[in-house]
């Protein structure tokens, strides 16, 4: 079995904007919500198009407009960006289901299984990749790949998991001698423990995610 990832490329800032609003509209027709909040379809359409059309900024000097994607930080930017991805997975979960594969996504970071040959999985991650001219794919293949802050590793049929930590991340947190709330330093540690209890699915992952823990925090006196 093959794990893959991958994720879209900028996605919240590459979104076509009149084929998102187009899109938000199948999928409020789609799940019956002919209104929300007391507003209709139509309302919502036009709003939307107000919020993703309108956003300007100075650069140089000189007001710009957004033509492509929507604002970084915006709630409705967010949702927009999930709604399309709906949209842009439907083929894809289809296959997935079709073959008793797994599929998962977190926005835009998605996860599957596929049991195709390595060329075949390819091909298929080629073709999303140019599904549309705006999404861009950042993939990896093989047996152990990283899905956001958790390792899969497939060793002969057996997965296992532990805690993922990228390759430029260091191990430092807030100094326990700042001035934050005191809580916020047993949240840190307490975060820390539950993400290697829930992420270890072997002693021997645990223990090592333990000892970085028992660093980092060594380091953060």
């Amino acid at each position: 079995t093959h794990l893959c990832t991958f994720d879209i490329t900028d996605l919240y800032t590459m979104l076509p904007q009149e084929e998102s609003i187009a899109i938000l509209k199948q999928f409020l027709i789609r799940f019956n919500q002919t209104h929300t909040r007391g507003m209709s379809i139509n309302t919502i359409e036009s709003l939307a198009r107000i919020v993703l059309t309108e956003n300007v900024f100075i650069y140089g000097n000189k007001y710009y407009r957004q033509i492509k994607g929507g604002a970084m930080g915006s709630p409705f930017t967010l949702t927009l960006a999930n709604i399309f991805m709906w949209h842009w997975e439907q083929k894809l979960v289809e296959k997935q289901k079709a073959s008793n594969e797994l599929y998962g996504r977190y926005i835009d970071d998605i996860f599957l299984t596929s049991n195709d040959s390595i060329e075949s999985l390819h091909d298929m991650l080629e073709n999303a990749n140019n599904y549309h001219l705006n999404i861009k794919l950042t993939r990896e293949v093989g047996s152990c790949v990283s899905f956001l802050d958790v390792q899969i590793n497939n060793q002969d049929g057996n997965i296992t998991t532990s805690v993922y930590h990228k390759e430029a991340s260091e191990p430092y947190i807030v100094p326990f001698k700042s001035d934050h709330p005191r809580h916020i330093f047993e949240n840190i540690i307490t975060t820390s423990l539950l993400r290697a209890i829930r992420y270890s699915s072997t002693l021997q992952a645990f223990n090592h995610e333990i000892r970085a823990l028992k660093l980092m925090l060594i380091y953060n006196r």
